[in-house]
């Protein structure tokens, strides 16, 4: 057995909606070949399902097989397709990397397996109080439906050895851009580090931030985004190519970054600055920025859809993502560098000297330094700011 899986301990769990208990989960799931549909456009995450991949079929005979998505709507419209031709086993979907919207419409659909998350041996390591971040996904009650995996926050990062003092906050980055035109750009909004660009300014900006968390209406749509229009429009202009043309994701930024056509790029992973200059793809130079007041935050998650052809592996696979050694492993600048969900008061003394231990970086905030974490929108929020960018920019 490999080192890191000597410290694994599976143990029985209460009865799950679908199997009855742990040991039958783990006996169904032997020989499974798990379609894992997770976005592609990350070269580290990409590495990392692969040694997931191998590690399931070590320990567990379970094959994980990534689809690489470039939108995760993709997964979600296939299993509705399934869905819609009355086909409720055998589906192509196993597991999905989802949040947000893409989430709420497969609950409110009842395409999803489970409740699952409680049942899972490693559960025991999470907060799953209501109200808790394990809980809840922009801003909705996640019910047990999906298993958290890592933790994401916005960042920017940027090359001190050409940007000396960052912008203090979001509105403070038009007046460096009027300063320095043609050097920021954002991913394309249709990606969803470049439509939560657009969700860091409007929180930022909005008259009642409160409104955010609601379902958008066409009246609070109009007065909170009054003012990230307003921003919007005066920035474009000054932005790389002129606003006319934008980074397919964060990655073509990054090499943007890298060079030196532009000099910010962004994540939703804090770490992801840190492994990159790990990995030769940014100059040691670059630090992460993080404006005044926090960013946005939240936890990613992976969901069963439920005509999944092997529900039992992804089960298996939902909760080895949990495990301690799991988490530690990935939260590695080395590997994926990847903040830990699981609650540190629940761990025991081997795991908490097993975080102690990863390796720190220059470019690795500490989470004070990553300040306050803002709560996502309601996720109506998000579909109704990217469609009205299309609208409002795009020819």
């Amino acid at each position: 057995m490999r080192p890191l899986l000597a410290a694994l301990t599976i143990t029985l769990s209460l009865a799950t909606p679908a199997f009855a208990d742990w040991a039958q989960t783990q006996a169904e799931a032997k020989g499974q070949t798990v379609y894992f549909n997770a976005w592609g456009g990350d070269p580290r995450t990409n590495a990392f399902i692969e040694w997931v991949s191998d590690q399931m079929q070590e320990t567990y005979g379970v094959t994980v097989e990534q689809v690489k998505l470039t939108d995760t709507a993709e997964a979600v419209s296939r299993v509705q397709a399934e869905k819609a031709a009355g086909k409720d086993e055998g589906g192509a979907v196993d597991l999905i990397w989802i949040n947000g919207p893409n989430f709420l419409a497969m609950k409110e659909a009842g395409l999803l397996h489970g409740p699952f998350v409680a049942d899972l041996p490693n559960a025991k390591y999470l907060d799953l109080s209501e109200g808790a971040a394990a809980s809840t996904d922009f801003t909705v009650p996640t019910d047990g439906y999906e298993s958290p995996w890592r933790l994401a926050k916005f960042v920017f990062d940027y090359d001190e050895e050409r940007v000396k003092t960052p912008p203090k906050d979001m509105a403070g980055l038009l007046d460096w851009a009027q300063v320095n035109p043609g050097r920021f750009t954002h991913p394309n909004p249709s990606n969803f580090i470049g439509a939560t660009f657009l969700k860091q300014a409007l929180v930022g900006m909005a008259h009642d931030p409160a409104a955010l968390a609601q379902p958008v209406t066409d009246e609070t749509y109009a007065t909170e985004t009054a003012p990230l229009w307003a921003w919007y429009d005066a920035l474009r202009p000054l932005m790389w190519r002129e606003g006319e043309a934008f980074p397919e994701n964060e990655s073509v930024q990054a090499q943007l970054l890298a060079d030196g056509e532009v000099d910010f790029g962004m994540h939703f992973d804090p770490a992801a600055p840190a492994a990159m200059i790990e990995q030769g793809v940014l100059p040691p130079s670059v630090r992460v920025w993080v404006p005044e007041g926090g960013t946005i935050g939240n936890i990613s998650y992976v969901a069963i859809p439920s005509n999944a052809a092997h529900r039992a592996g992804a089960e298996l696979v939902a909760n080895f993502l949990l495990d301690p050694a799991t988490q530690a492993h990935m939260q590695d600048i080395r590997v994926l560098g990847s903040f830990s969900v699981l609650d540190p008061a629940k761990l025991d003394e081997g795991a908490k000297a097993a975080f102690a231990a990863l390796p720190t970086a220059p470019a690795l905030p500490t989470l004070d330094e990553l300040g306050p974490t803002l709560p996502e929108p309601h996720p109506s929020w998000m579909t109704r700011l990217t469609e009205d960018w299309a609208q409002r920019y795009t020819k």
